[in-house]
């Protein structure tokens, strides 16, 4: 494990692509600012950790448990709003 020291507004650059900034420190709290792209998931570990359980659990469903579940309706396109009113008269119109 490498042990960086860091103030407040300082960086961390992790490659070329993620930037990790103190954003602030309040007793023994520290918090980050990550700067990361979007194809590169970030999680605080107790939610990769159960990212991770459901993942192997959904992965050792049995198949047969999921025959008997409904495959999806088949959705419409979404309708264009209309004005019930009919159309705004002219401002020469008055």
């Amino acid at each position: 494990m490498l042990v960086l020291s860091r103030h407040r507004d300082e960086s961390i650059m992790i490659g070329d692509d993620v930037v990790v900034t103190i954003v602030d420190i309040r007793g023994d709290k520290v918090r980050l600012g990550i700067d990361a792209p979007q194809s590169i998931p970030v999680h605080r570990q107790e939610v990769y950790e159960a990212i991770q359980r459901e993942n192997r659990r959904a992965s050792q469903t049995d198949p047969e448990a999921t025959r008997t579940v409904a495959p999806p309706r088949e959705t419409r396109p979404p309708r264009e709003p209309r004005d019930v009113r009919g159309p705004r008269p002219n401002r020469n119109d008055y």
